[in-house]
């Protein structure tokens, strides 16, 4: 009895206090159980949000129809072929037997419903027959329409109905490729089939890395293997955005692949179709980067400028009366870097177009006005 009187009026007094508090005061006990939240419970509540993106797949089943397998047939000579020894065992009827078929395979991308498909050149060079397998499993022989080996790219035609042409940012969004967008890469590495690989884009307008005497690199770290050259990277929407080309070295780097721009590779397919080769801009000149240190002397900025070398007669630039040592600085307003962006630019404008240079010759500033012309083909 002794110990209930000890103990009975703090606890009642405490239950009175915690009565008073939590009707008068409710928001004291939600704050407090707030507080108390497991926080990795509310983490992976807040990972299902709508509008965050947990697969590509609906970004593979726009493009992927569009990808076919390309496998090629070429007639290689016997190594030993033009040996007299060897030609004395083989015999004179026997001389057909010197050549013998090789297989390789590479992949490409349906860009019009017609039938036309781009890929590489590397992929079909010297090859005899060439056979596209479709995502649908059907199988065709195609044809080259054309080839542009400065951009390693060619047209095939394949004669189907009912073909899926790969799906393309619209022009008026100006959607440009930039560098930390997720790409994906469609094509039959190794020949075991169409595969996908993720990445980004790594860089853009990559060039001086002597593919191709026109490059404007996508640089990529998804993987690009022997057998993905001619597939698609396409965005994270299913947007063609390049046509795979190439990897920097297949057995010491990792996560350095190339493609070409959708816009390069599309003017490429359409001059092709239309008049059977690339028309590209000409202006006739060799040159060379002047060094940053001659740059820096003259007070140009930023330092960079280029060297006429050679100037060959009755080219654009001959008729413009440009001359060796003459320095660029610009063309059409913009300041020159290292040559190939504007080897780039001067082969994106039409023959006809106009060009005008800033240039030094002999510490006199000068602006010389040239006509494109039509580069002749390699």
């Amino acid at each position: 009895m002794q110990l209930l009187r000890y103990f009975g009026w703090p606890t009642l007094l405490g239950l009175i206090i915690a009565a008073i508090v939590t009707v008068l005061f409710p928001q004291v006990i939600r704050n407090g159980a707030t507080s108390t939240q497991n926080p990795i419970v509310a983490t992976v509540t807040q990972s299902h949000s709508p509008g965050v993106v947990t697969s590509y797949a609906p970004a593979v089943h726009r493009a992927a129809p569009s990808v076919v397998n390309i496998y090629t047939r070429s007639r290689v000579s016997h190594p030993l072929a033009n040996d007299p020894v060897f030609q004395r065992f083989i015999g004179g009827s026997n001389m057909p037997q010197r050549q013998r078929m090789e297989s390789s395979l590479g992949s490409g991308v349906i860009v019009d419903e017609r039938g036309f498909i781009l890929t590489n050149n590397h992929v079909v060079s010297e090859a005899e027959e060439i056979v596209a397998l479709l995502y649908d499993g059907r199988e065709a022989k195609a044809n080259i329409v054309g080839t542009d080996r400065d951009s390693d790219l060619a047209v095939l035609k394949i004669d189907l109905d009912q073909l899926k042409a790969i799906p393309r940012a619209s022009e008026e969004s100006q959607a440009k490729p930039e560098v930390g967008d997720i790409v994906l890469a469609i094509g039959n590495p190794f020949g075991i089939g169409q595969s996908v690989s993720q990445g980004i884009i790594s860089a853009t307008g990559r060039s001086g890395l002597s593919l191709n005497r026109y490059e404007n690199y996508l640089q990529t770290d998804a993987a690009i293997n022997p057998g993905n050259s001619g597939g698609a990277l396409i965005d994270a929407y299913g947007n063609l955005v390049g046509i795979n080309s190439a990897t920097l070295n297949e057995t010491s780097f990792v996560g350095i692949g190339f493609a070409i721009p959708t816009e390069m590779a599309i003017k490429v397919l359409d001059d092709i179709i239309t008049h059977g080769r690339v028309i590209r801009g000409w202006l006739g000149v060799e040159v060379q980067q002047l060094s940053p240190s001659i740059a820096s002397q003259l007070e140009l900025s930023p330092p960079s400028a280029l060297i006429i070398t050679a100037v060959p007669i009755y080219g654009p630039a001959y008729n413009s009366g440009l001359q060796p040592g003459d320095i660029i600085t610009h063309i059409n307003g913009q300041a020159v870097s290292d040559g190939s962006s504007e080897i780039n630019l001067i082969a994106d404008m039409a023959p006809g177009d106009p060009i005008e240079l800033r240039i030094i010759r002999k510490d006199i500033w000068l602006t010389i006005k040239a006509i494109a012309g039509i580069r002749p083909e390699s």
